[in-house]
């Protein structure tokens, strides 16, 4: 168990940390969320222990063994095999003592005792298991970490930590160095981590199929929610709704008191009371309001109309230096189109981005765009690019050049930036902001084709879900890499797989990827069943927001029949606990121990109604999804 007693944290003047306080439930999964800039990586340190509140404390059991990304990258000659390996600290210093010869026999007993026990001798398999899902081959592996970029060392040292199995594992946007498949791996992974988990994402998929609390930090305070984000969106849209209701209320009680105060205070007879309603109206403490970000907008400009194909490629190849990454690429782009492009890093994603937007050339075949194509074409660099010294009026005034102010403030105000905050420095803006920037500028000529390379990397989970409300309303077509799954469903209706050198269109979808990455089924995916695709109103962002709508209703099945499941495995387990106390008294657990037969008898009844009352809804909603699919 892990509690939080009144942490206070203060940074730079500001308090970041406001008596927070929690207890997590044992082997509990936890996700910790909150707006960027919300204090959630200050928190995780302190229960890291690597940054020290101003008061308060945090509190775990002393034996626990605690796991954290360390804010550097492995770096050196050694591989990713050897850095994962001696990870587990006790297994290299018992194989080191074992090798060294220079123990007597009961120590050599004990040594051998205590690999057994830590699963010592299948560590070289594990190891590799969680390398390969994490994109690393079998050569990959035992390559040296100098060979790699930062981002792949990351990935080496999430790896690392995964392997020694703590007892409380900290993941502090775990993702962020991830592909999708990476990502779809590692939430597969922690869904069977059979100890404490506390992770910081922005990943809706992740916290809705790995966690089973979410720890919400807001204005310095944290609350902690049971179940998934969508269960967090459901109970804290109650609460501020219970919170209006109760500041609507608190209103007209004040202006009662007020009102008697005006009339009775000067009346000799009245005096007292006034004076009462006085102090009391002193001591009424006032209900916030709930806190609104007016930032987050995202607004695409409509581009003008064009004649489709905006993009035919005819048997094209592209790379680099004569050396062609991707071949035998056939591909049509229609305005309005919605196409996802899906692959490992590394496999040519990004060159067919930019064979797409004309930065590359095709090497063999055609390539054909209308000359009035304009292409937006996002990308981390650009946001990594801007001027720390400038500010987004005068990113946008240079690019803009013959816009009056006021259109040049008006695309600003499309993403956010309006007013003071159109000229405050980059140099003091969040990620986040940085990345609505870069969206800001490359959309100023209203592009008919937006290109977004892995767009999301710096939005926490609210701004994700206004960026695809964004895209589903943009006129013009859009091209996505993202490991953002929800991302993908949400704003994507065709998917290309970029692997093995080409870009094929994938007939089937993103949960037939993602079992054909975990295993389920063959790389190419399975052909789409006739019709699943459905009817076309002709429209085709109706038709995507349909296909949105649909798949947001299909995964609330989806998770009230995973729920419904685990509640008849716990009834059934139930009912059979009953049966062996009926049977055998001895066997009973401490709550049955004491019970009469016919009380045992009530229960195991109770439990058999409740049973077949939760077969009979998952048979319902499991008929309810077929029809859905």
């Amino acid at each position: 168990m892990l509690t939080m007693n009144n942490v206070t944290v203060r940074l730079g003047g500001r308090t970041i940390l406001d008596n927070a306080t929690a207890t997590l439930p044992p082997r509990g999964r936890i996700g910790l969320i909150g707006r960027n800039g919300a204090g959630k990586s200050t928190l995780m340190k302190v229960i890291a222990g690597t940054l020290d509140p101003d008061s308060g404390s945090v509190e775990m059991p002393k034996s626990a063994r605690l796991g954290y990304v360390a804010q550097e990258a492995p770096a050196g000659q050694g591989t990713p095999f050897e850095t994962v390996l001696a990870a587990d600290v006790e297994r290299a210093a018992l194989m080191a003592e074992e090798e060294a010869g220079h123990v007597d026999l009961d120590r050599l007993a004990e040594i051998h005792d205590r690999l057994i026990a830590i699963d010592a001798y299948t560590a070289a398999a594990r190891a590799s298991r969680i390398l390969v899902g994490l994109g690393f081959d079998e050569a990959a592996q035992h390559r040296p970490l100098d060979s790699y970029s930062g981002g792949w060392r990351m990935r080496v040292a999430l790896a690392a930590l995964l392997f020694s199995q703590p007892d409380l594992l900290l993941l502090d946007e775990p993702s962020n160095h991830l592909d999708l498949e990476a990502t779809m791996w590692l939430e597969s992974f922690l869904k069977t981590y059979r100890a404490t988990i506390v992770v910081i994402s922005h990943e809706r998929d992740l916290l809705n199929n790995v966690v089973d609390c979410i720890l919400h930090l807001e204005q310095g305070k944290i609350t902690l929610y049971p179940g998934g984000y969508d269960d967090f969106e459901r109970q804290r849209a109650e609460r501020l709704a219970q919170l209006a209701s109760a500041r609507e209320a608190q209103a007209v009680q004040r202006a009662k008191l007020q009102d008697y105060v005006a009339r009775n205070s000067a009346r000799a007879s009245t005096a007292k009371q006034a004076q009462s309603r006085q102090k009391a109206l002193a001591k009424m403490q006032p209900i916030a309001e709930a806190v609104t970000d007016p930032t987050l907008v995202f607004n695409f400009p409509s581009p003008p109309p064009l004649k489709p194909p905006l993009v035919m490629i005819e048997h094209a190849s592209v790379g680099y230096t004569d050396i062609p990454v991707l071949e035998h690429i056939d591909l049509r782009l229609d305005p309005d189109d919605r196409l996802a492009l899906l692959g490992r890093n590394g496999n040519g994603k990004t060159t067919l981005a930019r064979l797409l937007s004309g930065q590359l050339k095709a090497m063999a075949g055609q390539v054909a765009a209308p000359g009035k194509l304009r292409v937006g074409y996002f990308t981390q660099y650009q946001v990594e690019e801007l001027d720390s010294d400038d500010t987004p009026l005068e990113h946008m005034s240079r690019l803009m050049k013959g816009a009056n102010p006021s259109q040049v403030r008006a695309q600003l105000g499309r993403f956010g930036f309006s007013g003071a905050m159109a000229e405050q420095k980059v140099g003091k803006m969040s990620g986040g902001e940085k990345a609505r920037l870069a969206l800001a500028l490359i959309t100023r000529d209203a592009p008919h084709l937006l290109i977004l390379d892995e767009p999301t990397n710096h939005l926490d989970v609210d701004t994700r879900e206004a960026l695809v409300q964004a895209l589903n309303d943009y006129e013009g077509a859009v091209v996505v890499v993202s490991h953002d799954r929800h991302m993908i469903e949400a704003s994507a209706d065709r998917l290309v797989l970029v692997d093995a050198g080409r870009a094929t269109e994938f007939a089937g979808s993103l949960d037939d990827y993602t079992d054909s990455v975990l295993g389920g089924k063959g790389s190419g995916g399975p052909a789409a069943p006739e019709g699943s695709k459905g009817k076309s109103s002709g429209n085709k962002k109706d038709d995507r927001k349909a296909a949105a709508a649909a798949r947001e209703a299909t995964a609330t099945l989806r998770k009230t029949i995973k729920d419904i499941e685990a509640e008849n495995a716990r009834l059934t387990a139930r009912i059979a606990e009953l049966d062996r106390t009926l049977a055998d008294p001895s066997q009973a657990n401490a709550s049955d121990r004491h019970r009469p037969a016919k009380d045992l008898m009530r229960l195991r009844g109770e439990a058999d109604k409740a049973l077949a009352a939760s077969e009979a809804k998952w048979l319902e909603a499991s008929e309810a999804l077929e029809a859905a699919g």
